[in-house]
Order: C-alpha cells, then structure tokens, then sequence
C-alpha cells in the first residue's frame, strides 16, 4: 500500500489543488484537497493494477486532469509508482455509461490499499460538487481509454461537468 500522501511534497500537492480550485471557481480549497487526494489514489490503484479496467469519477477525473497539467510532477508521480498512468479522454456518451465501473473502480482502488472517499466516486446524477472535467472514460486496463481514439477531443475540460 502507498500513503498517498508521501507521493508529493506539500508544495506540489497544494500547486495541484490551486489547479482544481483555478478551474472550479468558488470550490472550497478542502474539497479540492479531497478530489486531488483521490486523484492519487486512482493513479496508484491503475498503476499497481494495469490489467484491471478502471475508470475514475467525474469529480476525481479533475484532480486527475490537474495532475497531469503539472506534467514533471505527473512524470515524476508515475515514475515512483513504476509506470505511467496514461489518460485517454472522450467526450460524454450516456450510451457508453457501465453503472458499474465505479463499483469496480472503488474496489480496485481498495485493493491497492486505499479507502475511498465515496463522496467522490458517484455516477454523472450523484456528484458531490460540480467540475469543470467533462470527459468520460471507458474502462481500460491500466486506467482508463476511448473506444475510439480518433473521435477524441484535443482536450476534455470546460464543460458543465456532467460527464462519467
């Protein structure tokens, strides 16, 4: 198991939650702690497990997405975790949507020796807190990817939030 909380500095760990914060005008700075801090959680749980599909919430893919903004942080992130987490967004398909991914996910990120904050890992009707991410996932081995990687968007934020 990792402690999620030695995987960055304070330093890093609060320029990431000022990244989450940036991007979700008026979000509460410890709610951003808690969407970054399960951010890790899932990056770790995909990287102790890359054959295992996972996908993270809509709420935990923006602390995701701000992690991978600080991209020698992210590189290095993986690095400790012994290989990079890549992500594959894809722009929202209530047809693709698996209401059990989530389940499957939590108990992947379990597994890894983790628990989860269950506040952040609801389905597109049950978030705790509008995010700007608005990309859903389907889950892949090692984390998460698109059916087709063609139709990706160039980026996945911005959006009302309202994705997987």
């Amino acid at each position: 198991m990792t402690d999620v909380h030695t995987l960055l500095t304070p330093a890093a760990f609060q320029g990431v939650v000022a990244t989450v914060i940036g991007n979700n005008d008026g979000m509460e700075e410890g709610t951003a702690e808690r969407i970054v801090t399960e951010a890790l959680k899932f990056v770790d749980a995909a990287a102790q497990f890359p054959n295992t599909r996972i996908t993270p919430s809509n709420v935990v893919d923006e602390g995701w997405h701000a992690l991978i903004l600080h991209t020698n942080l992210y590189e290095a992130l993986c690095g400790r975790l012994g290989r990079f987490v890549h992500h594959w967004p894809e722009r929202p398909d209530a047809g693709r949507h698996d209401s059990q991914a989530l389940t499957r996910t939590i108990e992947v990120i379990e597994e890894a020796g983790h628990t989860v904050d269950s506040a952040l890992w609801t389905g597109p009707s049950g978030t705790l807190v509008p995010v700007a991410a608005n990309c859903s996932h389907t889950p892949k081995p090692g984390g998460c990817g698109p059916i087709n990687p063609g139709n990706c968007a160039s980026h996945c934020s911005g959006g009302g939030g309202d994705g997987e």
